[in-house]
């Protein structure tokens, strides 16, 4: 059976006096959570204090995970910050693919796959993230749209690289916006991706979870997460406040 996973994605959002308490609130939230595993990405800055922070409280929850990484180890590429950086301060996953990241910063499929690869030669469990523009959805291509980004990965690393790997689907028309795709609308994607796995492997496709991440909130979380092949969730916003993101946590518990 697959274990539920909630990351709490905080973006560029941030100071050491918000990244303590929300580390100390969360670790305390979530004591006695068995069946669901938690993680929370924030900034390469806060990275270092919030390692530290997990060390003192001595919980079980949250891990540790990075919201990007340079598929290069180390050498001449300032501002960037490589997998065994990373893996040196106890970080277990990063995201790598987000949105934001292909939206804003334009990289591509291929540039996807080059560090989804480079994060696990790092140690890291990659949270390769795949999604829709409205238009695109619109057009009726999200299937087509989101099989790609993954059939990328596929053709770089492997099939067999997604039981070392997290797949999150993330509508883009529904980060950031309040809006969420329903139970059903999700359920949808995260079978079609699970079914395109399958015939390449069936165990692993059985085994790789795949999250949910567009506008989680505590409201939505519990029918989201009763869907049969939505294994947690990316959460954005909601993951900045101590008490929402308990009871999001809660719900995949």
């Amino acid at each position: 059976m697959r274990q539920k996973l909630v990351v709490g994605n905080w973006k560029m959002h941030g100071s050491r006096t918000q990244v303590r308490q929300l580390i100390e609130d969360v670790a305390a939230g979530t004591a006695g959570l068995n069946d669901v595993e938690i993680a929370v990405a924030p900034t390469f800055l806060h990275l270092g204090l919030a390692a530290q922070l997990s060390q003192q409280v001595g919980a079980e929850h949250p891990k540790l995970a990075a919201q990007n990484l340079y598929p290069q180890e180390q050498g001449a590429f300032t501002g960037e910050v490589s997998a065994p950086m990373l893996a040196d301060y106890g970080v277990t996953y990063v995201i790598v693919g987000h949105s934001e990241r292909r939206e804003i910063f334009a990289e591509t499929d291929q540039a996807v796959a080059v560090k989804f690869q480079a994060a696990q030669e790092g140690g890291l469990l990659p949270i390769l993230c795949v999604g829709e523009s409205l238009q695109q959805r619109e057009q009726g291509s999200s299937e087509e749209v989101v099989l790609s980004q993954l059939d990328a990965v596929i053709a770089a690393a492997g099939v067999e690289a997604l039981q070392s790997a997290v797949i999150a689907y993330e509508p883009i028309w529904a980060i950031g916006t309040g809006k969420t795709a329903s139970p059903e609308q999700a359920q949808g994607i995260h079978r079609v991706l699970r079914e395109h796995i399958a015939k390449s492997n069936s165990t692993i496709a059985a085994g790789v979870r795949i999250l949910y991440g567009g506008s989680v909130k505590a409201s939505s979380a519990t029918e989201l997460f009763d869907q049969t092949d939505i294994d947690g969730g990316l959460v954005g916003g909601a993951s900045l406040k101590a008490e929402e993101f308990i009871s999001i946590c809660k719900s995949a518990d």
